[in-house]
């Protein structure tokens, strides 16, 4: 079984302060739900589990520290927009479904912050998706159509304007658009992950390794040190659903990079000429990522690998030549801050589907999942936890009917070596077709 094997040089995981002791499991356990996974789609669902069964003892699993997996490595994004590719979708309904449901994502996440008071930098800072050449234009004019054919707001921004924002000259365009909100999202996981109901245990640093049926009707849990009944389960386990014989061949792995600097000092602040707390997105898909983070770091985010192995398909080697890759990018938006050092780079792997469909249903009796996010993670994954567990408890909505219209059964995939060989491919030539917007 392949289990997660993240970089230790995640720079949002970094700037956390220690966590508090953990704890494993450990012995024999009964629990009344198991959730599987303690990312936003874990943390959501074991929350609204709590909601619905406040009697009820449920455990939150994760192989790792909360925030340490791909949950607390994007780029701090959340994104009420359908993904680029949803919107290219033919139906105006299925669109404004999307739509719904990212903004109650995104409306549950204040929610928390605010109730809580969880410092993860959270701000209504609406997003930037911008071009550098003509290829990035034309992908730009398209986007507009689209956002125009579903009456969503937005405005173009160029030239000295757009300067003041990004403080540099390298992009030609772009379009902003005001309902996406920005956060660090190590700190925002784990701020989740610290205030669960008091019916919710979290068990940390926990690989499930193998899933049996215990012959009736339920369900043992295996790990190294101990081990959980359960009669319902719920994964919000992305792309290690398929590790546990779910969904198997078809779900893509693929990995991501992002690098930051160290904070701008006040010097190198006097030479930078934007603004602070923006994020842009490309226009063309497989360009570059851009934020100025609260606290004066530069993020760049691009490069993306696939990853049959996760973690472990990435060596020392390759993470080195990522770290020049995104330098070089750094390099040609920011000459006049050439001293601003790379202080971290890392990877996430996350999931996702040749039809680009988002699984989420019953798998088998007793056991829910929420799979393959296309790389948008933090609105889609707190709204299909949240639902998650609903449909686990029967519990129906409005929104449980919208999630169950949008999604489906991920394609399968061609067996390997074929896969393999395709989307490594197909990576590169996007990565050279697009190489004016990285």
């Amino acid at each position: 079984m392949n289990l997660p094997y993240d970089d230790k040089t995640c720079g949002w995981y970094a700037a956390l302060p220690p966590p508090r002791p953990v704890q494993s499991l450990r012995g024999e356990q009964i629990a009344d739900y198991v959730v599987i996974g303690a990312g936003f789609a874990g943390l959501a669902a074991a929350r609204r589990l709590a909601h619905h069964e406040p009697e009820a003892r449920i455990l939150l699993v994760d192989a790792q520290r909360v925030a340490e997996g791909a949950s607390g490595r994007n780029s701090g994004f959340v994104i009420d927009l359908p993904h680029k590719f949803a919107l290219e979708h033919p139906d105006p309904a299925h669109k404004q479904r999307l739509l719904g449901l990212n903004r109650a994502a995104i409306a549950q996440l204040q929610s928390l912050i605010d109730t809580h008071g969880i410092d993860c930098q959270w701000s209504h800072a609406g997003k930037y998706q911008g071009a550098v050449g003509e290829r990035g234009l034309a992908y730009l004019a398209h986007f507009e159509k689209l956002l125009s054919d579903l009456g969503e707001p937005f405005h173009s921004v160029e030239g000295p304007a757009l300067q003041s924002v990004l403080g540099t000259s390298h992009y030609r365009r772009a379009v902003f658009t005001p309902g996406c909100y920005l956060m660090q999202p190590a700190a925002l996981v784990r701020g989740m992950g610290d205030s669960l109901p008091k019916n919710v245990e979290l068990l940390e640093n926990s690989p499930i390794t193998r899933l049996e049926r215990d012959g009736r009707g339920g369900h043992v849990l295996h790990g190294s040190a101990g081990r959980i009944r359960t009669r319902r389960l719920l994964l919000g386990t992305s792309i290690f659903t398929q590790e546990f014989g779910y969904l198997k061949n078809r779900l893509l792995p693929v990995m991501t990079f992002a690098s930051w600097t160290a904070p701008l000092d006040d010097a190198q602040c006097q030479r930078y000429t934007g603004r602070f707390d923006w994020g842009l997105t490309p226009a063309d898909h497989a360009g570059t990522t851009v934020r100025m983070t609260q606290d004066r770091r530069l993020i760049i985010r691009n490069t993306y690998k696939h990853v049959p192995k996760y973690g472990r398909s990435i060596d020392d080697a390759m993470r080195a030549r990522i770290h020049a890759d995104h330098r070089k990018a750094f390099l040609a938006r920011y000459p006049d801050l050439a001293d601003v050092p790379f202080t971290h780079t890392w990877g996430g792997v996350y999931a996702i589907s040749r039809n680009f469909t988002n699984f989420f249903g019953q798998l088998e009796d007793g056991v829910f999942a929420s799979a393959c996010d296309n790389g948008v993670g933090a609105a889609w994954g707190t709204i299909s936890g949240t639902l998650l567990a609903d449909l686990a408890v029967g519990a129906d909505s409005a929104q449980l009917r919208d999630i169950q219209a949008v999604t489906g059964m991920p394609s399968r995939n061609p067996p390997e070596p074929f896969l393999g060989l395709g989307v490594r491919s197909r990576i590169k030539l996007a990565a050279w077709n697009s190489r004016s917007e990285l």
